[in-house]
């Protein structure tokens, strides 16, 4: 697997990053280490997490699980991993957090997460790196953006982090641009150590017009990360489940409520054809034309459930896209 450089920090990182979301939760502990030994073994060393994973995967959790799975797996492998986490995310434990039939109650959780204010990040960084067994993370995201918090108080607890030497970097996820200009401002007035990092949604669908989500990146998003290459984009759920491969399940899958507008039919269209020509599917396929990307560059975040579902995806890292695919690819559409 190849590496590429994290925004302009100099350091390298794999092209494809893998998220643990899933691990010790929906993926058993055995799964999970197959896994993370796969993509090791495969070259890959940017692993994701978040302190809040996954406590809606079962009543009565406080999240925390992703981690401490990982905290055992990362035993003698610290020193060959790029590790990133996030923080304030976590919702007041109640056990209305639980609808009847035992699914999350995500109203309320978004009603009451943890938010970053200054002590609730560094509390919620100590229980991380606890949980991770180790002394620092490389990077530590804000990742849901609190606005009922000051940013520089924010800011400042953050920078207070990486000066404490258990913080390599800093990200934020979850955000809308203009609050992204805002935090570069206030960091370049006071001193504070900036983000190098932005984890929000993105893939080969272009979001449907009129979508409100601050998670997912729309064009106004893509040109400021386009014109701030110190920013790099990790994209999160790049293959939206998994739903380029499978008509019947894009066709009733929640994800696609973001994304259903007047181009769909004919990128996917255009995506199939090259996929077609590649020999290849059209999940690989997207997840390719994702690492192709130059200006701005994306660094894929795939979270599968299964370690067959991880050996379907790695021979994206082997397709090459000429020069006319991508054209096709990009103009397909509205």
């Amino acid at each position: 697997m190849e590496t590429m450089e994290l925004g302009r920090t100099g350091t390298q990182v794999s092209k494809l990053a893998l998220g643990a979301m899933q691990m010790g939760g929906a993926t058993s502990e055995a799964d999970s280490i197959r896994i993370l030994d796969r993509y090791l073994e495969a070259g890959g060393s940017f692993l994701d997490t978040a302190d809040c994973y996954e406590w809606w995967a079962h009543r009565g959790s406080r999240g925390g699980e992703s981690e401490e799975l990982l905290g055992r797996w990362l035993r003698n492998r610290r020193d060959r991993v790029f590790l990133a986490t996030k923080g304030s995310a976590v919702p007041a434990y109640s056990d209305e957090l639980w609808n009847a039939d035992g699914t999350a109650n995500w109203e309320l959780a978004r009603r009451t997460f943890a938010g970053a204010g200054a002590d609730t990040l560094r509390h919620a960084l100590d229980g991380s790196l606890k949980r991770l067994g180790t002394d620092h993370v490389d990077l530590y995201y804000v990742h849901v953006d609190d606005v009922g918090t000051p940013l520089e108080e924010t800011l400042e607890a953050l920078s207070g982090l990486v000066t404490a030497g258990k913080v390599r970097y800093l990200g934020w996820s979850n955000v809308r641009t203009w609050r992204l200009e805002a935090i570069r401002r206030l960091c370049e007035r006071y001193g504070w150590v900036a983000p190098v990092a932005l984890q929000q949604q993105h893939s080969y669908l272009r979001p449907k017009a009129g979508n409100a989500s601050a998670s997912i990146v729309g064009a106004e998003q893509w040109d400021y990360l386009t014109e701030h290459r110190d920013l790099q984009l990790v994209a999160y759920s790049p293959i939206l489940k998994g739903v380029y491969d499978d008509p019947a399940k894009r066709a009733g899958h929640w994800m696609m409520e973001n994304y259903a507008g007047p181009d769909v039919g004919a990128r996917l269209a255009v995506l199939n054809e090259v996929a077609a020509e590649l020999g290849s599917t059209p999940n690989r396929t997207v997840l390719a034309w994702l690492l192709h990307q130059a200006r701005p560059s994306v660094v894929p975040l795939i979270g599968p459930k299964t370690p067959e579902q991880l050996d379907d995806l790695l021979p994206a890292l082997e397709i090459k896209l000429d020069a006319s695919q991508l054209a096709r690819l990009e103009a397909a559409g509205a």
